[in-house]
Formats: structure tokens, sequence, C-alpha cells
């Protein structure tokens, strides 16, 4: 699946989770010294706060080796940030060893279905919500298969969470337009 074809359906991108381990523990008092853009609180958060400016991405460094990148819009992006936090961290003189596998753990996607939706209907008709206006102004609708979760407005706006990939993402929207089409809730 292309990013392409996401855009062709009026899905964007908003948001990649990845993470990798790295095959040491990491130095973070020294990372914090020797890179500019890192936040490192130890007594208020575990892990160091690494910002990119290209791609733009923050990475939480944790002292067990695990990284976790966020805030880039394409699991490409987010592999590049990764990458290139460990050549940062190699030219800090951090031995790395052989090149760690980067998985997405999450994307987020926004679109729209192209109507206003009566999210009382919905939530009382389509299994799998759950709707509290008084706490949210958003239903969540939950799908096993994919595994995402959405968060349905009256305005028509959803945003999809869970997806690992574009087909992921691509397929639960669709899911969930057929689903909405099949209780009267979309034309």
């Amino acid at each position: 699946m292309s990013k392409s074809k996401l855009e062709d359906e009026n899905i964007k991108i908003e948001n990649v989770v990845a993470s990798t381990t790295l095959d040491r523990r990491m130095p973070l008092d020294r990372i914090a010294i020797y890179l500019e853009n890192t936040e490192y609180e130890p007594e208020q958060f575990p892990g160091l706060v690494y910002r990119l400016e290209e791609p733009k991405a923050a990475a939480l460094i944790f002292g067990s080796g695990k990284v976790v990148c966020t805030g880039t819009t394409s699991p490409d992006q987010a592999k590049e940030a990764v990458d290139k936090i460990i050549d940062e961290l190699r030219e800090a003189d951090i031995e790395i060893g052989s090149k760690p596998e980067i998985t997405v753990q999450n994307m987020v996607a926004s679109s729209e279905v192209g109507a206003t939706l009566n999210l009382n209907r919905i939530a009382f008709e389509l299994v799998g919500t759950e709707y509290e206006p008084e706490q949210f102004p958003g239903l969540v609708y939950r799908l096993d298969e994919p595994s995402v979760v959405f968060l349905l407005f009256s305005s028509g706006r959803i945003v999809c969470t869970g997806g690992k990939t574009y087909d992921d993402v691509l397929e639960g929207i669709n899911k969930l337009k057929e689903n909405l089409r099949e209780i009267g809730a979309l034309e």
C-alpha cells in the first residue's frame, strides 16, 4: 500500500510511533551532555528526550537501550529518524553493534467521511462504541480486524489510531464507512 493511495482516499497520516532496542545500555547522562536538543531529568522521567529537526521527530531513549520515536508522518520518516539518532549516538562514541530492527507501533491518521454524523444514533446502533458526550465530544469505535480504534466527530471528521501499516489504516477506514452505511448513518 502506498502513501499516495491514502492521499487519494483523503487520509492524512498525522503521527507514526516506531521503536527499536539497541544492543547495549545507554549512558543517558553522557548523551545529554553530548547531544543538543535533549532533556534529561531522571527524577521526573526515566528516559532522555531527544528532539530532531530533520526529520521533525522526538525520541525517548531509555537506559535499557530502548528507543521510541514519535512525531513523524510516515514509517519511512520514522526509520530515517531512528537511523539518524543511531548515527548521532555513534558520533558521541557510543558503540552500537548491528543495525537494529525498527518496528512501527502505531499510526494515527485523520480523514473525513463526507457527511455529518449523528453520534447518539451510531452509539445506539453500532456494536463496539463508547460515547459519553459530557466527558468528550467524540464517539470511540473499536474494530477487531484490523485492530484499530476510531474517534468519530459529529462534523464527519474521524481519527484512526492503532494501525501499524498503511493497509491497516485504509482497511479500517473502509470497514468503518461500510459499517456506518449498514446502519444508515452514512449515504
